[in-house]
């Protein structure tokens, strides 16, 4: 059966799939999508905190005071010290660059900088000490936001690879539903697969929200779409 070519047709369906078929002489091209709703099993929260004076042998001292509270925190609240990592202190002499205006620091010579890092699976318990750790603001912590620091945490699914097969299998079923059906309504039949395609996993928000990215939320949705072109008979 010969169809003409440049017709195009497309729309999504019950059963996730869609077709656009770029009707080529006898064969049409089909796409099937797949979604899962999954949740993050693992966390990251970087907490990098400063502090700043002109005595670097008050501010060492401080600083590492206050490394040490966050660390407490986190053990307070159930995490592990395998879990924790403490980064070496960074520090800045603003008075050594000689493009900064010194009259513009507020007489502050030294800027010290560390972080304190949490790894874990434990992703519900990140999010309640998320919630909690104002007490570390109250108590005196400063979160620097320079070069994306701060308190900052990423959810992550990290078992994409176990979902795959499952995924394709459903979106190239749910392909052959959208040949099947195209066919019914132009009155053919559907032949062999010609060629096809797996299109990228996509792991995205399971809310979409303005400026809420996907490694902000612990719920998340996995996309793939399939291309699979048919022959028509």
């Amino acid at each position: 059966m010969v169809l003409a070519a440049g017709i195009a047709l497309g729309g999504f369906f019950p059963g996730y799939y869609y077709y656009q078929s770029k009707i080529n002489a006898n064969s049409v091209t089909v796409k099937g999508l797949a979604e899962r709703d999954v949740r993050a099993d693992m966390a990251v929260w970087s907490l990098q905190f400063v502090v700043t004076g002109n005595d670097l042998s008050e501010l060492q001292p401080q600083i590492l005071g206050q490394a040490k509270t966050i660390v407490a925190f986190l053990k307070k609240r159930g995490f592990a010290e395998e879990e924790i990592s403490v980064s070496p202190i960074t520090t800045n002499d603003l008075f050594a660059n000689p493009y900064q205006n010194t009259a513009e620091t507020n007489g502050r010579r030294f800027i010290l900088t560390q972080s304190v890092e949490l790894q874990t699976n434990k992703v519900d318990a990140v999010a309640d000490a998320l919630t909690a750790s104002n007490e570390l603001i109250a108590g005196g912590i400063v979160f620097s936001q320079d070069y994306g620091g701060g308190s900052r945490v990423s959810y992550l699914f990290t078992k994409l690879n176990d979902i795959k097969p499952e995924m394709l299998e459903e979106a190239t079923r749910n392909a052959k539903e959208a040949a099947l059906q195209f066919a019914k309504n132009s009155g053919s039949k559907v032949g062999k697969i010609r060629r096809a395609s797996q299109g990228v996993f996509s792991v995205q928000p399971k809310v979409d929200a303005l400026n809420m990215q996907e490694n902000r939320q612990i719920d998340k949705k996995v996309r793939v779409v399939s291309t699979v072109e048919y022959w028509l008979k």
